[in-house]
């Protein structure tokens, strides 16, 4: 029977925190070794200069989130982005502006949180030093590792509904270009070996002086004045400003189990909000992706996308009415319109797409400490500081060029966000991890695997393998699997569809079940990696 499993969308991420737990090691030790090596080999989807949210439960101890978002410097001024709109994202999460601006270059980096929160986690819960959590991030740094399908692909994403080709991420920059690219300026290919020495002595540099170094040391002052000599907002004393949250998990009751997710500038609410209204309808008896099942939770998917649009940010600047969102009476009106026929409206400026990239892992053993947890660089800045050797988010591509609005810019602010790493329970004890990386999507794809698990009785790969959709706008996306006879339906019933020629969409899926002290993992199967245990 297995002790421990980790479920991560790198092999290397997830072999890195196992070493760990066989080595002695907790869940938290494991979760922060195998998130420091996934900075090295996914190198646009995350890295210590990012952002996130991670979630703890340890057996007979602790239940809480750390919460590491990125906030806007504090030279921002919320009406500096304003005349440069070009158009909205379908899915509300990030804005088109002229210049690209806010999605590359060092102007899109909001303050930089990882490195933070995993220091923090392994201060307070772990059982090893940081300098150990480093270390197989920095042998990979240095020995190198051969390029995945998943990281190519990215890397040749092509311009799309507006949004810059990716490619710039990799050669606009000098420092970066040097990295990424062959002496001819093309991209290392799929297989190729990628080593970044100037990645390697920075962790190295961390693991010897402690992550201050990073936030009010030399590693700072070389941040701060690559941004000073070139345009950038961030500052010393933003560096120094960066500090993590800890927060209580957000509770909701759905079909007899406990829900713990993450508070907002987290997705969680709107996992919360989707489960309020489902628990209303007989899911499994309309059979899993039917017409009338799509029907329904696409329908639970934009009412809490329009909400979110609408009403959800920071609560520092923020007044959520979450208590409304989660109330009986919110989630019996939001049913009898589904039941009426009545479609919801998610109003959009403009067209585009999100970048959606980020990473996730989830880390459990038998004994019911767990660990999941979501980072993220954005769909990263494209820059690197000379000699530093990682990429700074670009997060700053999601907040609202428009004052007044719930995402507007404002120093100090974090803009929401889909991050959602939640445990479901049963009883008191853990039953589900589930968490991914993939923009808006995330929290759809998350609240799938909840319903496949807990309505439909999948094991954990089945969970994150069975054909999924998503409605963060007007439009029904399906993936290739759904019965076109189905989408025939749906059409037929008024719905805008859109057919995606993947097998697997995003969000990027990852679970870990516990059942009866048995554990058993699931890794998206769209991705590179694995669920592993022993």
């Amino acid at each position: 029977m297995r002790k421990f499993m980790v479920s991560a969308p790198q092999p290397e991420a997830a072999e890195a925190g196992l070493d760990v737990l066989a080595a002695g090691g907790n869940v938290v030790d494991a979760a922060i070794a195998a998130a420091f090596v996934q900075t090295v080999v996914d190198p646009q989807m995350c890295g210590i200069a990012g952002f996130g949210s991670l979630h703890l439960h340890l057996a007979g101890g602790p239940h809480l989130l750390i919460d590491f978002h990125g906030r806007a410097p504090a030279a921002v001024t919320p009406d500096m982005w304003e005349k440069r709109i070009i158009r909205e994202c379908d899915d509300g999460f990030g804005f088109v502006l002229d210049g690209r601006v806010n999605e590359i270059g060092r102007q899109s980096a909001t303050t930089p949180m990882t490195l933070r929160a995993f220091d923090e986690a392994l201060t307070r819960f772990g059982t090893i030093p940081l300098a150990k959590a480093l270390e197989p991030a920095i042998a990979l740094a240095e020995d190198g590792f051969a390029i995945r399908p998943a990281v190519h692909s990215f890397w040749m994403r092509g311009e799309d509904k507006g949004r810059i080709a990716r490619i710039h991420g990799l050669t606009d920059d000098p420092a970066t270009r040097k990295i990424y690219c062959k002496t001819d300026g093309t991209p290392l290919g799929v297989g190729e070996v990628l080593k970044n020495p100037d990645m390697a002595r920075t962790l190295r540099r961390i693991a010897e002086n402690g992550a201050e170094d990073f936030y009010s040391g030399a590693i700072a002052r070389e941040i701060a004045a690559d941004m000073a000599a070139n345009g950038g907002l961030l500052s010393m004393d933003d560096l120094a400003a960066c500090a993590t949250e800890e927060t209580a998990p957000l509770w909701i009751s759905y079909r007899g189990h406990r829900v713990a997710t993450n508070q907002p500038p987290g997705g969680g609410l709107v996992i919360a909000l989707m489960l309020r209204i489902l628990e209303r309808f007989d899911l499994a008896a309309m059979g899993h992706n039917s017409a009338d099942y799509i029907a329904v939770v696409a329908e639970a998917m934009k009412i809490a996308t329009a909400e979110k649009d609408a009403r959800m940010g920071d609560p520092r600047f923020v007044d959520i009415p979450q208590d409304e969102m989660l109330s009986d009476a919110y989630a019996d009106a939001a049913a009898a319109r589904i039941r009426r026929g009545e479609k919801a409206a998610v109003p959009r400026l403009g067209g585009g797409y999100e970048s959606r990239e980020t990473t996730h892992i989830n880390v459990a053993d038998a004994a019911g400490n767990c660990v999941t947890m979501t980072h993220s660089l954005g769909s990263s800045s494209g820059v690197v500081t000379e000699g530093l050797g990682f990429m700074y988010n670009n997060c700053m591509m999601v907040f609202d060029p428009r004052p007044g609005r719930p995402g507007s810019l404002a120093p100090g602010k974090a803009r929401f966000t889909a991050l959602s790493p939640t445990i479901v329970f049963k009883g008191e004890e853990p039953f589900l991890l589930v968490g991914a990386p993939g923009g808006t999507t995330i929290t759809m794809g998350n609240l799938q695997a909840i319903l496949n698990v807990v309505d439909f009785g999948m094991t954990a790969q089945e969970a994150v393998s069975a054909p999924r959709f998503t409605a963060t706008s007007e439009v029904i996306e399906l993936t290739n699997r759904i019965l076109r006879s189905t989408e025939r339906e749906l059409q037929a019933r008024g719905y805008p569809t859109k057919r995606h020629p993947f097998s697997h969409m995003l969000p990027l899926v990852h679970t870990i079940r516990l059942v009866d002290g048995v554990l058993d993992g699931g890794a998206d199967p769209a991705a590179d990696g694995m669920a592993v245990g022993t």
